[in-house]
């Protein structure tokens, strides 16, 4: 855990989410900035900052993660759906805790 990272303050209880899921290895919950109608993440309770520092350590919870992605979507109501892992400051990624955004049912506010 980082104290400073916003996903383990989430972890922690400190700062409230939207969660859809949660077990010992991840949470998954509403993204605060949505850009589509349905926004979520799916983040490791690990702290780990970006996929970048990932290695075979990592390969059971990464795999874990994406068939995640199928499942919440589904519950959500999507048929169809996006995933995006921002990696690295020039990746566009601004929380630095690995995280995968699922996206889906057109653009927000629409």
């Amino acid at each position: 855990m980082d104290e400073d990272c916003i996903f383990c303050k989430i972890f922690a209880g400190s700062i409230p989410s939207k969660k859809i899921y949660e077990d010992e290895d991840v949470i998954a919950f509403f993204d605060i900035k949505p850009m589509a109608k349905v926004h979520f993440l799916i983040v490791p309770k690990l702290h780990v900052p970006s996929l970048k520092e990932c290695d075979a350590s990592h390969q059971a919870l990464l795999g874990k993660m994406l068939l995640l992605v199928p499942k919440l979507a589904e519950a959500q109501g999507l048929a169809g759906f996006k995933t995006l892992i921002n990696t690295g400051r020039e990746g566009g990624q601004e929380v630095f805790h690995l995280h995968i955004h699922v996206f889906g049912g057109g653009p927000a506010g629409s």
